[in-house]
């Protein structure tokens, strides 16, 4: 599966959110998924959100996933720390 497409699948599921996929063989992804909709949430919470977008996806087409999720302020704070 391309990186494109699982982009285009979470951003359809999370329209506010700042989305980047890579993948070096299109079946193993690391995702940053940046939203407010993280927010008072913890990751597993995130992540299963993040899943929710990919349905049957995980663990077929898209057999392992890394996922960055954070909210917009948790982003900053780690790209101002850098």
């Amino acid at each position: 599966m391309d990186p494109t497409e699982v982009e285009q699948l979470i951003k359809a599921g999370m329209p506010d959110a700042e989305v980047r996929v890579m993948s070096p063989d299109n079946t193993h992804f690391e995702t940053l998924v940046v939203t407010e909709a993280f927010a008072g949430k913890r990751a597993i919470a995130r992540h299963q959100l993040v899943y929710q977008c990919l349905g049957t996806l995980m663990g077929n087409e898209i057999h392992a996933m890394s996922i960055r999720a954070h909210t917009p302020e948790e982003w900053q704070a780690l790209q101002a720390a850098d």
